[in-house]
């Protein structure tokens, strides 16, 4: 039995990938490039690279592509704020697994969308703390934060459970030694999921396989 649960964020206990792909491509597409899902998938959720790239091919300079990122969190921040993201079912599950496991959340989000995603959540009471992306060196598919945030619990990697939707979290959950459970989201549900213990529907689903282990 598993002694603590890791959760990802964007997709998995908030609806904002969504955001932060329409935030991106509007900025993008203000420079002439179009960015699609594919491409989103591919550049963000597998290889974890961005895309300003695509923008410097188009002859956009290092001060251009500056005021395009700004342009891009600035939208991103806008979109959160205007309603709910939280999942359906995220407050039902964690709240009941937070009676068994000790909890916490391994993000790539910045501290300010993080925290203006979950002002209504309600969420964040039942978890130990939140790494986000100022509190590690090297991003996810690196193993990195997930060790951080194990080192942080004091437990084992046999002891702790990720759960993830992306391609990038599962690589890094399963390079730090973690099992990892898989509840794909609209934006990966394409992806390669081979290597993770489970692939599973929903966070219901999550909730149910967990139980049948204490029950």
């Amino acid at each position: 039995m598993f002694k603590a649960i890791l959760w990802d964020n964007d997709g998995v206990l908030v609806d904002t990938e969504g955001l932060y792909f329409q935030a991106t491509r509007e900025a993008l597409a203000s420079v002439g490039v179009e960015l699609t899902v594919e491409d989103y998938r591919r550049l963000f959720l597998v290889e974890s690279r961005g895309a300003w790239h695509l923008a410097s091919a188009r002859g956009v300079d290092e001060a251009g592509l500056r005021s395009l990122a700004g342009a891009r969190d600035r939208r991103y921040l806008e979109l959160i704020a205007r309603g709910d993201t939280l999942l359906p079912d995220a407050r039902h599950v964690v709240s009941t697994l937070a009676a068994r496991f000790r909890m916490a959340i391994v993000t790539s989000s910045q501290p300010e969308p993080f925290h203006r995603a979950h002002a209504a959540t309600g969420l964040l009471r039942w978890f130990e703390f939140a790494l986000t992306r100022e509190q590690y060196a090297r991003a996810k598919p690196d193993p990195e934060p997930y060790r951080v945030a194990c080192a942080r619990l004091g437990l084992a990697a046999r002891d702790v459970l990720v759960i993830e939707d992306s391609e990038r979290g599962l690589r890094s959950a399963k390079a730090a030694g973690l099992s990892c459970w898989v509840v794909p989201s609209p934006l990966t549900a394409s992806s390669d999921f081979t290597g993770a213990d489970e692939t599973l529907a929903s966070l219901r689903e999550v909730l149910a396989r967990l139980s049948g282990a204490w029950s």
